[in-house]
């Protein structure tokens, strides 16, 4: 297990934009995959975006495509999700997460068994 610590939620018009970070401690993080998930209300927990342990390779579920992107920093042990052009139908409790994904797994989110407590996302209309 890995421990790991959102932030960056908040509210924000339809339109705009917010960073989300996650942080987790150093070798495990490194190591690991990281993704991003959401949770609207009434609504089962959906993959949002994934990253590989290098950085190299990303995948985005199509909703997200051309708005959000995906980063991490290993030195400093941290993953974003840069949000834009922002709509309502984003608004979710989002969440990290830390495992095993590649590209060759697309949206398929299973490898994942470490996650952050969330962060709420709300973007009014």
């Amino acid at each position: 297990q890995v421990q790991l610590v959102e932030s960056g939620g908040g509210l924000v018009q339809a339109g705009g934009s917010l960073r989300l970070s996650c942080a987790g401690p150093g070798r495990p993080f490194r190591t690991s995959a990281m993704g991003w998930f959401r949770q609207a209300p009434g609504k089962e927990r959906g993959f949002v975006s994934a990253i590989s342990r290098s950085g190299g390779s990303t995948y985005y579920t199509e909703s997200v495509k051309g708005r959000f992107t995906i980063s991490r920093d290993n030195a400093k042990n941290t993953v974003y999700l840069q949000m834009n052009s922002l709509k309502p139908e984003d608004t979710a409790v989002y969440y990290c997460a830390a495992g095993y994904w590649s590209i060759a797994l697309g949206s398929d989110g299973g490898g994942f068994g470490s996650w952050g407590q969330g962060t709420q996302v709300t973007v009014s209309s």
